[in-house]
C-alpha cells in the first residue's frame, strides 16, 4: 500500500476546506463547515464533519453553538476539553471585535453596532444577565458591566444600585440591555415598569436613559422604539 493510500480521507477535505474558506471568506461557508474549521485544531485525526452537524443539531446555530455552556457541550460525544476551550475562544473573540466597534465611537451614532454587541454578547445565554452600557457627555462608551445575573426567566434589578454606579462613574447617560432566554425579546410588563423606575430616579440628577434593549435569538426590542419610555 502507498504512503497516500494511508492517508485518512479526511486530510484532503481539511485542505479543500480551508482553501475555499481563504477564497470565499466565512460568509461563504454554511455553519457546519464554519465549525469544523474551528474543531480541525483541536480535532486534528478526526473527521469532524458528523461532530460538527450534531452541535447545530443540538444548538440550533454556530452562534448558539459557540455560546452553548461549557457543561452542555460536554454532553455532546467526542467533544473534548480542548475543543470546548476553542469554541469559548472563538466566543470571546466575537465579543471582543463586537465591543471593539462600539468602543471606538459615539455610541448613539453607531447603534447597529450597538444592537450587534449587545446580540453577541447576551442574545444565546440560557440564563437572564442585565447589562449596563455607561456613557459619557458625549455618548462614547465609559463602561460596559453585567449589573446581575438571574434564573432562565428573572433577573433581579435595583434600579437605585443601577443610578449609583452611573454616579460612581461620572455617567450622564446609560443604556439598559438584558436578555430573553425564550428566544422572544417582547418586553414583559415588569421590564417596562423597572426602565421607567430606573428612568425617575436617574433624571433628576441629570443621568440620561437612552434606552432598554432587549435581544434574544428571535431578534431584539427597543423600549423606546416601541414608545414604552
Amino acid at each position: 500500500m502507498s504512503a497516500s493510500d494511508d492517508t485518512p480521507h479526511y486530510h484532503g477535505h481539511r485542505d479543500r476546506l480551508r482553501a475555499r474558506f481563504t477564497e470565499v471568506g466565512g460568509d461563504g461557508l454554511p455553519d457546519y463547515e464554519l465549525l469544523e474549521l474551528v474543531l480541525f485544531r483541536s480535532i486534528p485525526r478526526r473527521d469532524v464533519k458528523p461532530l460538527a452537524k450534531e452541535l447545530l443539531k443540538r444548538f440550533g446555530t454556530f452562534a448558539e453553538v459557540l455560546a452553548a455552556p461549557p457543561n452542555r457541550l460536554a454532553e455532546i460525544d467526542g467533544l473534548g476539553d480542548s475543543a470546548i476551550v476553542d469554541l469559548k475562544i472563538v466566543e470571546a473573540s466575537a465579543r471582543r471585535l463586537a465591543k471593539g466597534a462600539v468602543a471606538k465611537r459615539t455610541v448613539l451614532s453607531s447603534w447597529a453596532s450597538v444592537i450587534d454587541y449587545c446580540r453577541t454578547a447576551m442574545a444565546f445565554m440560557d440564563k437572564e444577565q442585565f447589562r449596563l452600557l455607561f456613557l459619557d457627555k458625549r455618548n462614547a462608551l465609559i463602561a460596559d458591566e453585567v449589573q446581575q445575573s438571574g434564573t432562565v426567566d428573572h433577573t433581579p434589578v435595583y434600579p437605585r444600585e443601577v443610578v449609583k454606579r452611573a454616579l460612581e462613574l461620572s455617567a450622564t447617560a446609560l443604556i439598559l440591555v438584558h436578555n430573553h432566554p425564550s428566544g422572544d425579546p417582547t418586553p414583559s410588563s415588569a421590564d417596562v415598569k423597572m426602565t421607567r423606575d430606573i428612568i425617575e430616579i436617574a433624571g433628576p440628577l441629570g443621568i440620561a436613559v437612552h434606552d432598554h434593549i432587549i435581544v434574544g435569538r428571535d431578534g431584539h426590542a427597543s423600549l423606546k422604539g416601541l414608545k414604552l419610555i
